[in-house]
C-alpha cells in the first residue's frame, strides 16, 4: 500500500499530484485497460506522464493522418494513417520497457552478490543497501536509490522495497522484496539467503535464454502472422487509394472485412499473451 503525503499551501511547489488513470476498486474493462497504461508508464522508466503519452500519441497520430491525406487525399487512408500513428508512442514505450526490464534482469544476480557481500562485512540491512544502490548503475541503480530515499526518510525495509516490484514489473524484484522481508520479521543468515537467491536468479535467466532459443523460429512466425495482414492492408492501400472504398461498397466485402479485423485482433492478444507466459517462466 502506497504512502500518501498531504498537500499543504507551504508545500504547494514541492509535492506533485501521482497522475494515473486507473481506479481501485473497479474491475470494468476501461478501468483495466486504465491500469496497464498506468503501469507502462511506470515501469517503461521514461520518466513522463501518461497524460504527455497521450499527448504525443495525439500528435502522432495528427501528424501520420496528416501524411496519409497528402499522398492519397481519402478519408479512409487518412483515418487508417491516424490510428497507426496514435499507436506509435505507446509502441515505443513497450518497446522500452521490455529493454528496461532486460538491463534489470541483467543486474539483479550481480547486485544481491555485492549486497551478500556488504552483509558479510556486518553492516545493518539499511547501510547494505545504500552502498550497493551508490554501486549499481542505472536502471537498476535508480530504483534501489529510490529505496534508499525512503529509508533516510524513516520508513523501514519492508515499506521502502514494497513498491519495486510494481515500478519493475519483474518477478525478481518481488521475491527480492518478499526474502528482505521475512528475513527482517524471522531472522536467520541473510548472507546465505542472498547468495541462494542470487544462484537461482542466474539459473532462472540461463533457462529462459535456453527457452528463447529454442521457440526463436515458433515467435517469430507468430509475429510474422500479426503484421503480415496490416502490412499487406498497408501495400493496398497505399496502391490504390479507393481500395477500402470499393472494398466496403458492398455486403460482402464490408462483413468480410469486419470478420478479418475481429479474427485478426482475438489472434494478437492470444498469441501477445502465449508469448507473455512463456517470457514469465
Amino acid at each position: 500500500m502506497a504512502i500518501t503525503i498531504s498537500q499543504h499551501s507551504e508545500f504547494s511547489q514541492i509535492l506533485r499530484d501521482d497522475e494515473q488513470y486507473a481506479v481501485e476498486g473497479d474491475g470494468s474493462f476501461g478501468n483495466r485497460l486504465n491500469t496497464w497504461f498506468d503501469e507502462l508508464m511506470l515501469q517503461s522508466g521514461l520518466g513522463i506522464t501518461p497524460g504527455m503519452v497521450l499527448a504525443l500519441s495525439l500528435c502522432s497520430a495528427v501528424a501520420v493522418g496528416g501524411l496519409a491525406f497528402v499522398y492519397q487525399e481519402n478519408l479512409l487512408t487518412t483515418a487508417f494513417g491516424g490510428m497507426v500513428g496514435f499507436l506509435i508512442p505507446t509502441l515505443f514505450a513497450m518497446v522500452w520497457r521490455s529493454r528496461r526490464q532486460g538491463q534489470i534482469s541483467q543486474q539483479m544476480p550481480p547486485m544481491i552478490d555485492e549486497l551478500a557481500r556488504a552483509a558479510k562485512t556486518g553492516r545493518s540491512l539499511e547501510n547494505c543497501l545504500s552502498l550497493v544502490a551508490g554501486d549499481t548503475p542505472n536502471p537498476l541503480g535508480a530504483e534501489l536509490r529510490n529505496c534508499t530515499r525512503k529509508l533516510s526518510l524513516g520508513l523501514n525495509v519492508d515499506e521502502a522495497l514494497r513498491e519495486l516490484p510494481k515500478r519493475t514489473g519483474l518477478i525478481s524484484t518481488s521475491v527480492l522484496a518478499t526474502a528482505l522481508s521475512v528475513h527482517r520479521q524471522t531472522g536467520g543468515d541473510l548472507v546465505a539467503v542472498l547468495e541462494r537467491l542470487s544462484q537461482t536468479l542466474r539459473d532462472r535467466l540461463q533457462f529462459q535464454g535456453r527457452l528463447r532459443a529454442a521457440t526463436a523460429a515458433s515467435r517469430a512466425t507468430a509475429t510474422l502472422m500479426i503484421l503480415l495482414p496490416m502490412v499487406i492492408l498497408l501495400f493496398f492501400v497505399f496502391r490504390d487509394g479507393n481500395y477500402l472504398n470499393e472494398l466496403l461498397a458492398s455486403t460482402w466485402g464490408r462483413w468480410t472485412t469486419i470478420a478479418a479485423f475481429v479474427l485478426e485482433f482475438v489472434g494478437a492478444i492470444w498469441v501477445v499473451r502465449i508469448l507473455q507466459k512463456s517470457r514469465q517462466l
